[in-house]
């Protein structure tokens, strides 16, 4: 990723406006064991404590960075009870990036934080039907089928 996908002027930006970057050596074996990396690259995001909100293990095209990445950070925002934030991120995606790998896990998770914020199911059976539509394919449509059951 150092070579194709780092150097590319909107990752960069992106990730200047989102996120505070650290890179660490595969060689540090008791931060690879805390966080339990098995491989690189895995990209981690985390809060100041540490905690671990969202991981991805493997290249990412500079065209699949940001919006995976978009999705990670509505991640954070989702653990952290800051649903309209979470659901503004999912959105971006879904509106921005159609097509990337991202934009059916942002539906995914964009039903689970309208649930969370609404206290109503109905947004996870939506998140069904649209994954299924939309996304046949993916896994977060397979995670969402229980949701078709919901009257």
């Amino acid at each position: 990723m150092d070579a194709v996908t780092y150097p590319q002027e909107a990752v960069i930006s992106f990730i200047e406006a989102n996120f505070i970057p650290v890179q660490i050596e595969s060689s540090h074996q008791v931060l690879m064991d805390q966080f339990k990396v098995k491989w690189t690259p895995t990209l981690l995001v985390l809060d100041a404590e540490g905690g671990e909100h969202y991981r991805t293990v493997g290249f990412l095209a500079p065209e699949d960075f940001i919006p995976t990445f978009t999705v990670a950070k509505g991640r954070w925002h989702l653990d952290s009870e800051q649903y309209a934030e979470a659901i503004s991120l999912f959105d971006q995606v879904i509106e921005s990036y159609p097509n990337s790998d991202a934009a059916a896990e942002a539906v995914f998770f964009r039903g689970v934080s309208r649930y969370k914020k609404e206290n109503d199911p109905q947004p996870l059976k939506e998140v069904y039907n649209v994954l299924t539509n939309k996304y046949s394919q993916s896994s977060w449509t397979k995670k969402a089928a229980p949701y078709r059951l919901i009257p």
